[in-house]
């Protein structure tokens, strides 16, 4: 129970990864950046988007004061479904602010 209300309670990170392998973005949450990076390079993730490349580098990470902004923020820019928009959150991080006050 303890590890369950720590995940809920810690910080958490939103971050976008890049693979140029794929050509493409991943966004997604965690408390703890440098383990999920390092998973996503080993396909930790056995069905996981990024099992198909091994070159995924971060390219942007936001704290948040908790899981649910950090998964507020990760569904929405996944709801977008447009590499675009991820390019204008990383051009202009002070977008998610706005997103989250309009929560």
């Amino acid at each position: 129970m303890r590890g369950f209300l720590f995940n809920i309670l810690a910080m958490h990170h939103l971050y976008i990864i890049y693979g140029k392998k794929l050509d493409r973005y991943y966004v997604g949450e965690t408390p703890e950046i440098a383990l999920r990076l390092a998973q996503h390079n080993a396909h930790y993730f056995k069905r996981s988007f990024t099992k198909g490349a091994e070159d995924w580098q971060l390219v942007f990470s936001k704290e948040c004061k908790d899981r649910g902004d950090a998964c507020y923020l990760e569904r929405f820019i996944k709801r977008m479904k447009s590499r675009k928009f991820v390019q204008k959150v990383l051009d202009r991080p002070c977008i998610l602010d706005d997103i989250l006050a309009k929560r």
